[in-house]
């Protein structure tokens, strides 16, 4: 059985930055594509960034050009380095390891283990 444990969530003020990690446990990443998703207070569970093993990665077009994912499969690990945050950044923020027999990386549903989340805060 897999297990996903997000860390590096935390308070901080808008502009700042932070990374979040996803370590697994029980089985491996690596030929798995990974996904980030996050869930605002009162907010639908929201698609953020997915990375394919060959590292090609996706991102929302709200999360583009701010946010970057990256694995380390020697490691067992998944990143999410989260930059110039907004306070609409605020949200639990989950980590995933896909099924296998789907090219989608979107859908929450395509995700057969996911981690407790981590709250990240963006003060104003």
């Amino acid at each position: 059985q897999v297990q996903l444990v997000e860390s590096g969530g935390g308070l901080v003020q808008a502009g700042d930055s932070l990374r979040l990690s996803c370590a697994a446990s029980g089985g491996t990443l690596s030929g798995y594509t990974m996904g980030w998703f996050r869930r605002g207070s009162g907010k639908e569970r929201e698609f953020v960034a997915a990375i394919r093993s060959s590292g090609y990665t996706v991102y929302s077009d709200s999360v583009r050009g701010q946010f970057t994912i990256s694995r380390d499969n020697a490691k067992n690990t998944v990143y999410l380095q989260m930059n110039s945050l907004k306070p609409e950044d605020t949200a639990v923020y989950y980590c995933a390891r896909r099924k296998t027999f789907t090219n989608d990386v979107v859908r929450a549903s395509v995700y057969d283990y996911w981690g407790q989340g981590t709250q990240v805060t963006v003060a104003s």
